[in-house]
C-alpha cells in the first residue's frame, strides 16, 4: 500500500475523534438527533483545526444508510464513498479556484436535480471567502431558499471577508485553536502507531511550533520522523533544522547580563556558525523574553508560556524587572522588522547581545519617578538622611546662606556668622606670593569696567553680580548670588585676579563664593517668572518695589 501522510491517515472519521471542537460537535450532534438540520452551514476558524473534516463528517451523518445519525456507520456505500471522495452527491469545490459568477451559475443549474443515490445533495465549498462579489450575489437566492434535498457547507479562514448577506443565511460555527496538550496526546498516539520512540521535550517542541493547528503538527511530525529514524529527540531537531535551543539562548542572556560580553558573543557565534539564520535567532530571543515576561506576571501554564517550566531561568527572573523585559521585547520586534534592510543583519544581532550587558541598569521614566517619590517620602519621614560631601572646585558647589536683610556688619562679617551655622565651601581660589594694596567695595565699579573691556564672554556682566568684597587675612573674597556668575567667574579666576591687580594693585589670594538667598514666604507668580527667565528673587515687596 502506498505511503499516506499522517495528516491524511489521522483525519477523524467520527465526531468524537474531532479534537478540540467540543462545542461544535455537541451542537451538530444534538441538531441531528432532534432533526433540526439547517440548509446552510458556515465553518470558520484557523487553518488545520478540522473545518473540512467536520464538513465531511456532517455529510456522512446526513447520508448514512442508517441516518440521519450523529454516529455514521462508516461501512455503508455512502460512508465509504464520502471517505474516499468519490460520492457523486457530495461535491467539494475549491473556492480559491472557482471564484467567478459562471462557476456559481453551474451550481444553480445543478441544484435543480435531486441526488442520485443519497438522501441529500451536499455542496462543500472550501475557502469560500475567495469568491467574487458577483459570485456571492448570484448565490444569495439559492442559499436562502434551496430545494429540500440541498445542503451547503462553507469553510473559511477569514470569515470577515464573507458578506453579511451570506452569513445571515447560514448557521455559523467558529472552530478554535487546538490546545498544546491535546496536540501532544495525538502525536504520542501517532508515534505508537508507527512504532517510533519520541522524547517528551521533542513532542512539546513540535506541538508548540504547530501553534494550535493539528495539520501543521502532523506535517512537522512527518518531517522530523523522516530524519530521526525510530527515535525523535530535541537535539536532533535542533541540529537538522538549524534551531537555537532554549538552553543556549538562556546562556547567552545570562552571560551578557552578567557583563561577560565576550562569552555571550562567542556563544552567539556558535549558533550562527551552525547555519541558524539571524531572523530565526531574533524569533528565538523574542520567544524567550516573552516567556520571561509571562512568568514574571505569575503565569505558570506551559501551554501559554510555550516553554517547559524547568527550562525557565530563575536567575534571570529574579534579576530582571518587567520594564526591562518589555524594553528588550520592543527592541526585538523592531529589529525583526528592520533587519531585512540592514547593512549587516549579523551585526544588528551582535549589537543587541552586547547591549544586554547594560540591561540591569535600564529603568523606565515611571520607575525613576516612583523611586524619587519614595526617596522624598523617606527623607520627609526621617527614614533617609541627606549626607553633604565636599565636591571638587571644578564641579557644582553648594552655596551657603546670604546675610539676613537688616543685619549689622559687613558682608564678610555676616558671612562668617553664617559659617558658624553652616560650613562654608571655598569654591575657587587663586593665590600669589606677592601682596599689594588694599581692596574695598568702592573698587567694584572700576573692576567691572575693566572686566567688560577684557573681551571675555559675560565676564563684565558677571562681575556686576558680585554683591560685596571681603579682605580678611590677606584673602580677597568675592560674594555673588548668581550660580551662572559663580560659574563664569570660577572658570576665569586667573583673569579676574589679573584685572583686580591692574585696577587696585592687589596681588594676593582671590576666592569666589556663592551666597544662598534665604527664601521666605514669596509670591508664587514671582517664583514662576523667576523660573521661566532663570532668575533669582533677591528681595520682595521692598520700599523700592519688586526686585
Amino acid at each position: 500500500m502506498a505511503y499516506e501522510v499522517t495528516a491524511t491517515r489521522k483525519r477523524p472519521q467520527a465526531f468524537e475523534k474531532l479534537v478540540g471542537q467540543e462545542f461544535v460537535v455537541s451542537t451538530i450532534e444534538n441538531a441531528i438527533k432532534s432533526g433540526r438540520i439547517a440548509h446552510a452551514y458556515l465553518f470558520s476558524g484557523p487553518r488545520g483545526v478540522g473545518k473540512t473534516s467536520c464538513a465531511r463528517l456532517l455529510a456522512k451523518a446526513l447520508n448514512c444508510e442508517k441516518g440521519p445519525t450523529a454516529h455514521p456507520c462508516g461501512v455503508c456505500d455512502s460512508c465509504r464513498e464520502i471517505t474516499s471522495g468519490s460520492s457523486v452527491d457530495v461535491i467539494e469545490i475549491d473556492g480559491a479556484s472557482n471564484t467567478s459568477v459562471n462557476d456559481i451559475r453551474v451550481i444553480k443549474d445543478e441544484v435543480l436535480f435531486p441526488p442520485q443515490s443519497s438522501r441529500y445533495k451536499i455542496y462543500i465549498i472550501d475557502e469560500v471567502h475567495m469568491l467574487s462579489n458577483s459570485a456571492f450575489n448570484a448565490l444569495l437566492k439559492t442559499i436562502e431558499e434551496p430545494p429540500e434535498y440541498i445542503i451547503f457547507i462553507f469553510a473559511t479562514t477569514e470569515v470577515q471577508k464573507v458578506p453579511a448577506t451570506i452569513r445571515s443565511r447560514t448557521q455559523q460555527f467558529h472552530f478554535q485553536l487546538i490546545g498544546l496538550d491535546q496536540i501532544r496526546s495525538c502525536l504520542r498516539e501517532a508515534c505508537q502507531e508507527m512504532d517510533i520512540k519520541a522524547d517528551e521535550d521533542a513532542l512539546f517542541w513540535i506541538a508548540r511550533e504547530a501553534a494550535g493547528s493539528m495539520r501543521d503538527a502532523y506535517t512537522l511530525f512527518d518531517q522530523v520522523a523522516a530524519f530521526s529514524g525510530d527515535h525523535i529527540t530535541l537535539q536532533a531537531i535542533k541540529d537538522k533544522l538549524g534551531l537555537a535551543g532554549t538552553d543556549q539562548i538562556s546562556m547567552i542572556v545570562e552571560k551578557a547580563v552578567s557583563g561577560d560580553r565576550k562569552a555571550a558573543l562567542k556563544e552567539l557565534d556558535g549558533i550562527l556558525s551552525r547555519g541558524v539564520s539571524v531572523e530565526q535567532c531574533i524569533r528565538d530571543f523574542s520567544s524567550f523574553f516573552r516567556t520571561l515576561l509571562l512568568s514574571k506576571d505569575g503565569i505558570d501554564s506551559e501551554e501559554l508560556l510555550g516553554m517547559r517550566k524547568e527550562e525557565i531561568s530563575r536567575e534571570l527572573l529574579d534579576r530582571l524587572t518587567l520594564d526591562q523585559i518589555e524594553a528588550v521585547l520592543r527592541f526585538l520586534l523592531q529589529s525583526y522588522r528592520e533587519v531585512r534592510y540592514s547593512l549587516s543583519p549579523r551585526f544588528e544581532l551582535e549589537l543587541f547581545v552586547s547591549r544586554l550587558s547594560s540591561l540591569p541598569m535600564l529603568t523606565s521614566p515611571e520607575e525613576l519617578v516612583r523611586k524619587l517619590e519614595d526617596l522624598k517620602n523617606d527623607i520627609a519621614e526621617g527614614k533617609a538622611t541627606v549626607i553633604k560631601e565636599e565636591v571638587p572646585s571644578s564641579g557644582f558647589v553648594r552655596p551657603f546662606d546670604e546675610p539676613a536683610a537688616g543685619s549689622s556688619g559687613t558682608a564678610a562679617e555676616n558671612a562668617e556668622t553664617s559659617e558658624e551655622k553652616k560650613p562654608s565651601v571655598e569654591t575657587q581660589e587663586c593665590s600669589r606670593e606677592e601682596k599689594g594694596a588694599s581692596v574695598s567695595d568702592s573698587d567694584l565699579e572700576r573692576i567691572c569696567t575693566e572686566a567688560e573691556n577684557s573681551g571675555i564672554f559675560s565676564l563684565g556682566q558677571c562681575m556686576k553680580d558680585v554683591r560685596s568684597l571681603s579682605l580678611e587675612d590677606n584673602v580677597l573674597t568675592l560674594f555673588t548670588t548668581s550660580s551662572f556668575s559663580f560659574k563664569i567667574l570660577s572658570e576665569n579666576l586667573a583673569s579676574v585676579s589679573e584685572i583686580i591687580e591692574q585696577v587696585t594693585g592687589w596681588k594676593g589670594k582671590v576666592v569666589i563664593r556663592q551666597l544662598e538667598v534665604k527664601k521666605t514666604d514669596s509670591n508664587p507668580l514671582l517664583e514662576k517668572v523667576a523660573k521661566v527667565f532663570r532668575g533669582q528673587i533677591i528681595k520682595e515687596n521692598s520700599d523700592e518695589g519688586w526686585q
